[in-house]
């Protein structure tokens, strides 16, 4: 990791009070980096350092918050959510590794990348959002209390079924891809045509290995039929549990189960808007999603429909076998291609997607989340985009040890000296311009993985 992070113009989003705060959180993090290679005092400093970078970063939410009230500010409350995830969940989680470790030198730097990559993903695009730049992404959630009462309730509940922790973290999942698993969707009604719900739970499948497949004494250490049928039955006795804790919920019944592929999923996340949305891991077992869409009208074609029991094994082996080619497929190298143009986007797919698996998003912000789930073979990264751009996402990427050692190579469409120089001096993988014809592009791909 570096040691140190210099702060730049593009961070400052025109409000001084706001843009002095981020400053005063950078020079706070530089000084615990200054002391990193101290061996006298070293956990000393990291420690009281850490407390006071907490301290700051709470004022400042708090600072934060009271000039989006006085200026009006529409997104509040989705802005205030994102600060007490971070100040509930993700600072106590670091700090809980900080401890456990007795302050070691590879939690400290975790702490420190972790803590640089929100401050500046979130200046960048959350704060920014105050002045009217960006698009916001979550504006249906349900409010933050009924949010929090379901995180409480899937944790209890895993604690009874498995005997195993869980914890959320986070509360703005998006659908990113962790590893093959399942996407089972339950759709629920009232008889009333406005009132339905879709409730659409993604599990890991080592974490179905490890739970449920112990739970019935299987020693197979991929998904077979019957733990697909174990775990649809303990998926719907999980959503049965929620829902009884919540008066509103128990006139709802179930008219529908299907399982979707990953791209039907992306489907449906697509076209609708969800209301909950977390991520939770469960101790070193796997992950597993947990997502509500409602109302929703259900889309002919998305999913594979289980009408009858008595055809559900039948379903089932044919889900299983469109997994495996679709593992078969998982065999083919990772790209993720980050760029703000949905034609760039969609050319790439087309052009690479027969012999790569292929991933998509439209900012550096999303990189990040993607790859932390997902980790790519290769980046094919745009150097000019808006909020984050290519120098600052690489920057980011460099600066997380797990993420450091991943291939880029720039997508640019500008070919002059300095552009080039520019993006050379931060030692990308390589070097592509966006006019180039495809056969060339894909040539140069194909020779970065031949050699």
């Amino acid at each position: 990791m570096d040691t140190r992070i210099e702060w730049q113009e593009a961070y400052n989003i025109g409000v001084d009070r706001i843009d002095r705060d981020h400053q005063r959180l950078f020079k706070i993090i530089n000084r615990i980096f200054s002391f990193k290679d101290d061996e006298a005092g070293y956990r000393w400093v990291c420690q009281e350092g850490i407390k006071f970078f907490r301290g700051h970063a709470v004022q400042h939410f708090a600072d934060e918050e009271s000039y989006m009230i006085s200026i009006g500010y529409r997104g509040f409350d989705e802005h205030r959510k994102i600060h007490r995830n971070f100040r509930e969940n993700m600072l106590p989680a670091l700090e809980h590794e900080l401890e456990r470790t007795d302050y070691s030198r590879e939690a400290v730097e975790h702490f420190l990348g972790v803590c640089v990559g929100w401050l500046i993903g979130h200046t960048l695009t959350e704060d920014m959002e105050i002045t009217g730049k960006p698009i916001r992404k979550w504006e249906n959630l349900l409010p933050r209390e009924e949010i929090q009462a379901t995180e409480e309730i899937i944790m209890q509940l895993v604690r009874e079924l498995f005997r195993m922790d869980s914890r959320m973290i986070s509360d703005t999942y998006g659908g990113e891809k962790f590893g093959e698993g399942i996407y089972y969707d339950l759709i629920y009604g009232t008889g009333e045509e406005e009132k339905k719900q879709e409730i659409i739970l993604v599990f890991e499948e080592r974490l179905l290995i490890n739970t449920v497949g112990k739970v019935m004494g299987s020693h197979n250490d991929t998904l077979d039929t019957m733990l697909v049928h174990a775990t649809r039955y303990v998926a719907k006795q999980f959503v049965r549990k929620i829902m009884e804790h919540f008066p509103a919920m128990k006139a709802y019944e179930l008219k529908g189960e299907r399982l979707l592929s990953y791209e039907q999923f992306q489907k449906v996340l697509g076209k609708e808007k969800m209301q909950i949305s977390l991520l939770f891991s469960v101790e070193d077992a796997g992950y597993f999603a947990y997502c509500v869409i409602a109302p929703h009208l259900l889309q002919k074609g998305l999913g594979r429909s289980i009408e009858e029991e008595d055809t559900a094994t039948d379903e089932i082996d044919q889900y299983l076998l469109m997994r495996k080619e679709q593992e078969e497929k998982a065999k083919k190298k990772k790209i993720l291609v980050v760029d703000d143009s949905m034609t760039v986007r969609q050319s790439m797919i087309e052009l690479l997607g027969k012999d790569y698996e292929v991933a998509v998003v439209e900012s550096g912000v999303d990189a990040i989340r993607v790859i932390t789930l997902n980790r790519p073979d290769l980046i094919l990264l745009d150097y000019e985009m808006p909020v984050c751009d290519g120098k600052q996402t690489l920057e980011m990427l460099r600066s997380e040890k797990e993420f450091a050692d991943i291939p880029v190579i720039f997508l640019t469409g500008r070919g002059d000296a300095q552009s080039v120089k520019n993006v050379l001096d931060l030692k990308p993988a390589g070097y592509l311009l966006k006019y180039l014809n495809h056969e060339e592009i894909k040539r140069n791909i194909d020779d970065f993985f031949k050699k």
